[in-house]
């Protein structure tokens, strides 16, 4: 993979207290802590399963998080985890050049609908460093996964409306930047109509999260009603 020290997985957590305010008027606090502990592990279980990857790196300082990293074998760094989704990934960038690591794949907890078939088609796609390739989320607007080589080869900046801004960024550090379209990466969950979205695309492989979803939804008729306080 690019050179010694080969690509690694980088996964930022936040922490589950405040996770997925924008589904609270959907699921309670409870069912957003643990609907999130659900997509981090769905994704981590998708990661662990890559080959090509050299390793997985998860940062955050929420509990649950870590002792999921630690059963899927990843390593975990608690530096950044305080600064945003941009200031992990920024920090883990940072410390993978340190170590001398030929490349990163950043990818957020909340796309459980993630294969290790698409991220190794990813990876595959990625070309010789210096190189960048992006997977956008399904409105085009998000970045769900995103691939440098080194790993600090252009600054990231993610957010809700960081797709475009991305290719940007890597034109102007030099790069054409690699477009790969994979439907179970592009799907993040995030606002409430992506939980039926979710529940509505076919999925190739069993989730703790499609689980989850299926048991809290209050009924057939109506897929999802406001949570009672």
């Amino acid at each position: 993979m690019n050179g010694p020290g080969g690509i690694w997985a980088v996964v930022p957590v936040k922490e589950f207290g405040g996770a997925k305010q924008r589904l609270a008027g959907l699921l309670t606090a409870e069912q957003r802590r643990a609907l999130a502990a659900c997509m981090v592990e769905d994704v981590l279980e998708a990661l662990a399963a890559v080959p090509e990857l050299a390793g997985i790196l998860v940062v955050t300082e929420e509990p649950v998080a870590i002792a999921l990293a630690q059963r899927y074998g990843a390593e975990i760094s608690t530096d950044g985890a305080q600064s945003g989704h941009t200031g992990a990934v920024a920090a883990a960038a940072r410390r993978l050049v340190r170590e001398g690591r030929a490349g990163m794949i950043t990818l957020p907890g909340d796309i459980p609908g993630v294969t290790a078939s698409e991220i190794s088609a990813t990876l595959a796609a990625h070309k010789p460093a210096p190189s960048f390739t992006i997977v956008p989320a399904h409105d085009e607007l998000g970045s769900n996964a995103v691939v440098v080589s080194p790993p600090d080869a252009l600054p990231l900046r993610f957010g809700d409306n960081s797709y475009f801004p991305h290719l940007d960024s890597a034109r102007r550090a030099g790069l054409t930047p690699t477009i790969i379209r994979q439907p179970g990466i592009a799907m993040d969950i995030d606002h409430p109509a992506d939980l039926d979205m979710f529940l509505r695309a076919k999925s190739p492989r069993p989730t703790r999260t499609r689980t989850f979803l299926e048991e809290e939804r209050p009924g057939d008729a109506v897929p999802w009603t406001p949570a009672r306080a």
